[in-house]
């Protein structure tokens, strides 16, 4: 059966490189290329373009793998079963659970490279294409400020909110800042205002240049000297990863690590909202439901390939599309729900692919025992 088992992968492998370039265009196409126009079109130069071409091209490459993996399968048992050759396996005392042995081997191997690259590289180069835009689109329009605002909690009470004209990761500070305390009766208490504010190695902000603290009576009016933090506002708690973490909601902007500590901390400041909290943990779990898709995928399109000898490679690429199109409804449902708090991200995340397989399960058994 070895013989088998490697005719099987070989026939796997030409399909789903197909499907990987296939769907890779598409998405490319339909996800990034009105970003990559707009910083032509705004005069970003053809190096800084073909860098962002490239980093976006990881995502996109982590997302088609699973589709891929469906495509491949079903078109190359629709070819094995026109040439008979699954008939021949039958006939030679293969089981249909030993013809899945060799898609099962192959698809868990894209499922680990998946789940490897989309915990390590797809983050790396999401946040490096997601900085250069940033940069590209400051100079095409011509502004050279990022205007911020955060709100701090802490046991589910508001105690800072922070509002700047700029803010710059990569010199990690803020600039013409303004800064409200605010009490447990949701009044407010002082208001600081501070040139710049920058994060130092020693993990906390301090003060850049000078600085005023203003009671909210306006009886207290007192000037700040460089570095000190007034004692009458609680510390900015948030890093300045964490400030753009707040407000990006691209999952592949994450490895696992920063979406666990993130939740961790969160949780115990408060500092995202309970769906963004659930919304997180989704993603947490997808980071393992999205490499499981391309063995889910595949075996349920290996069992779907073996069909009648008239059925061509067209309706290999419509089932492959109706497939898609179905698990990705029911995961925008799951998800949803999810941050609803309806049900919970884990079972959200993994939701359709058990569905996937009990599918693929039921058709393998009727096969076998036809």
């Amino acid at each position: 059966m070895k013989k088998v088992d490697r005719l099987i992968i070989s026939e796997l492998f030409g399909p789903w490189l197909m499907g990987v370039a296939m769907f890779s265009t598409l998405l490319l196409a339909a996800t990034s290329l009105d970003k990559i126009t707009n910083l032509i079109v705004g005069g970003a130069s053809p190096a800084l373009v073909a860098k962002i071409t490239l980093l976006v091209v990881p995502p996109t490459l982590i997302n088609t793998f699973a589709m891929a993996t469906l495509l491949g399968s079903l078109l190359a048992f629709g070819r094995l079963s026109n040439d008979s050759e699954i008939v021949a396996l039958r006939a030679g005392g293969a089981s249909m659970y030993r013809i899945m042995v060799p898609v099962g081997i192959f698809t868990l191997f894209v499922a680990c490279v998946t789940y490897i690259l989309n915990d390590t590289l797809v983050p790396y180069a999401t946040k490096q294409a997601e900085s250069l835009i940033q940069e590209a689109s400051k100079v095409a329009s011509s502004q050279s400020k990022q205007p911020t605002f955060n709100v701090q909690e802490e046991n589910g009470e508001v105690t800072l909110t922070i509002q700047a004209l700029d803010f710059s990761l990569e010199n990690r500070t803020l600039t013409n800042v303004t800064i409200i305390g605010w009490d447990k009766e949701r009044k407010p208490t002082f208001t600081m205002f501070a040139d710049q504010l920058r994060f130092n190695d020693r993990k906390d902000w301090r003060i850049i240049g000078a600085s005023k603290l203003i009671s909210t009576d306006g009886r207290d009016r007192t000037d700040f000297k460089e570095g000190i933090w007034p004692g009458q506002l609680p510390q900015i708690a948030a890093t300045p990863e964490e400030i753009v973490a707040q407000k990006i909601k691209n999952p592949d902007y994450f490895t696992s690590g920063e979406l666990r500590e993130q939740i961790a901390k969160a949780k115990i400041t408060n500092s995202l909202l309970p769906a963004e909290v659930r919304d997180r943990e989704y993603w947490l779990w997808n980071k393992l439901a999205i490499p499981l898709a391309a063995f889910v995928f595949g075996v349920l399109g290996a069992t779907l390939g073996i069909r009648s000898h008239r059925a061509g490679t067209g309706a290999g690429f419509a089932l492959a599309i109706i497939i898609m199109f179905t698990y990705q409804t029911i995961a925008r449902f799951m998800n949803q729900w999810a941050m609803g708090g309806v049900i919970p991200p884990m079972a959200a995340a993994f939701t359709p692919l058990a569905l996937g397989l009990g599918i693929a399960g039921l058709i393998m058994w009727r096969r076998n025992n036809a």
